[in-house]
């Protein structure tokens, strides 16, 4: 979406300038559940760990990904926004790591992930 849109969601309030992309992250901090369903407190150490958002927002100079994707990307590498009460990622886009494959061609025979 060119428009900067939130897609389903309300229209937002600012422009992303150059190469930056809004992201709200898809699980929240804190206490997370392991697959086979083991909690795992917010204390518990953990390696470097990727976390999931979708894009909300990109620049004008934004290439691979668009609003509506699911992106990869490090917390650890982050600056935080709230826009209207709700907490968003600012990044440059070549702070992602990757995009899920859902609308690139060959998506049904790829892993899930455009690299």
């Amino acid at each position: 979406m060119s428009d900067n849109t939130l897609g389903k969601h309300d229209k937002l309030p600012i422009k992303m300038l150059h190469d930056r992309v809004l992201v709200r992250s898809d699980a929240p901090e804190g206490e997370r559940r392991s697959g086979g369903g083991i909690l795992i407190p917010a204390t518990a150490a953990v390696g470097r760990r990727l976390a999931w958002a979708e894009v909300v927002a990109v620049g004008q100079n934004v290439r691979t990904v668009e609003a509506g994707d699911r992106v990869l990307y490090d917390p650890e590498d982050r600056a935080e926004v709230e826009v209207r009460g709700v907490a968003y990622v600012l990044m440059r886009e070549r702070d992602l790591h990757a995009v899920a494959a859902d609308r690139f061609e060959g998506a049904e025979d790829s892993t899930g992930l455009y690299l």
